[in-house]
């Protein structure tokens, strides 16, 4: 087994929870909640500009619904609904595991907001687990984008999250986004830091 006394500090990256949430373009946006409507921002996300909306919708499908899924913000070029594996038991759906934005191929919903309502043909996705960091960041801990990292958790319910896809970005802040289903299977914590390795650690 690999010391894992030789981890470093430079190497640690704090965790970012991310809840199911919906992107709207700005025209479903205005299909949603009217002509001309704008997402209010209710608090900012880690990310520099993205925040979290007021606004929310209901996700619907034949067999089941999601009801008050927050809107994040700005608006995008494409809709897309970010959920979880539970989640996708609750809608009767098998939705992919995807980087955001890699949304071919995949299922669609029924959005409804309180003013319309808007079926979306493909967009819905389980976000592939991410690591956001600047080119400085990357340079640092010898990663580049687009990389597979893997990320080990301390703790009574610790382990190694395997396959998590390196971000890069000038305009990002050091984040590793995890949805909830990972967050409680290893009783992750936002905030908590946690630290990557490009092999295995417990390898021999």
């Amino acid at each position: 087994m690999k010391q894992l006394e030789e981890m470093t500090h430079e190497r640690k990256v704090p965790i970012g929870i991310s809840a199911r949430h919906v992107h709207l373009s700005e025209q479903d946006l205005e299909v949603l909640f009217g002509k001309g409507a704008k997402l209010t921002p209710y608090k900012p996300l880690s990310q520099p500009g993205q925040f979290a909306s007021v606004e929310c919708v209901d996700i619907i499908t034949s067999r089941g619904m999601l009801r008050g899924v927050r809107i994040l913000g700005p608006v995008r070029k494409e809709t897309q609904v970010e959920i979880s594996k539970t989640d996708c038991y609750t809608l009767g759906i098998d939705a992919p595991v995807r980087a955001s934005g890699d949304i071919e191929g995949t299922p669609g919903a029924i959005l409804r907001g309180p003013e319309g309502i808007l079926q979306i043909p493909k967009g819905v996705i389980i976000p592939d687990r991410h690591i956001h960091m600047t080119p400085e960041d990357a340079a640092q801990y010898g990663v580049k984008n687009g990389d597979r990292v893997h990320v080990l958790v301390e703790g009574e319910r610790g382990g190694i999250l395997d396959r998590v896809l390196i971000r890069v970005s000038e305009t990002s802040r050091l984040d590793f986004h995890v949805d909830t289903d990972d967050a409680n299977a290893f009783d992750l914590h936002q905030g908590q830091w946690v630290r990557i390795f490009k092999s295995n650690p417990y390898e021999k």
